[in-house]
């Protein structure tokens, strides 16, 4: 009978440790560490060059939307770091939603045009779901953001020159 009693115990704390190691990680898949970077496009060229300028004190904003009607579900901002890179915790499962990381506001004059052509809007759709297929649960990391400068650099094309590329800029 003693045996049984201390099977009995045994399994009862190993089962109640087991839930609580479970009930752990079910939390985390509801913590979502998002990161990414903002710099200048100082090329106009849309991705990062060896002239590109990474901004402190930019502003991000995370967005998400309800799939139904658009209604706001979550907003959140941050701001970039002398890196130029930035990062927000979120909470919560975000599958029926639609969430995208949004440029809002460049600390530097020379260099804040935001490219409003539908198809090339600066903002990253992000998943914020633990139902993705995406491995790690906690960390979403964003490809980096850009506002354009005004006036592309007069180095610009010895950059496309040295990448092999002809850009559609006149300069």
């Amino acid at each position: 009978m003693a045996k049984f009693f201390i099977l009995f115990l045994a399994s009862a704390i190993c089962s109640t440790t087991l839930l609580h190691f479970a009930a752990a990680d079910a939390d985390d898949f509801d913590r979502f560490n998002i990161t990414g970077s903002v710099y200048c496009d100082t090329c106009r060229v849309q991705f990062v060059t060896r002239l590109s300028k990474f901004l402190e004190g930019a502003k991000v904003k995370l967005e998400c939307k309800s799939r139904v009607n658009q209604t706001v579900t979550v907003t959140k901002e941050a701001m970039t770091d002398k890196d130029g890179k930035y990062q927000m915790e979120v909470m919560g499962d975000h599958e029926e939603e639609v969430c995208e990381i949004i440029l809002v506001q460049s600390p530097d004059a020379e260099c804040g045009e935001v490219n409003n052509e539908e198809f090339l809007r600066n903002a990253a759709r992000i998943s914020l779901t633990a139902n993705d297929g995406i491995v790690s649960n906690e960390v979403r990391t964003i490809n980096p953001l850009g506002f354009m400068r005004k006036t592309p650099l007069a180095d610009c094309p010895q950059v496309f020159k040295e990448l092999g590329i002809v850009p559609d800029v006149i300069f």
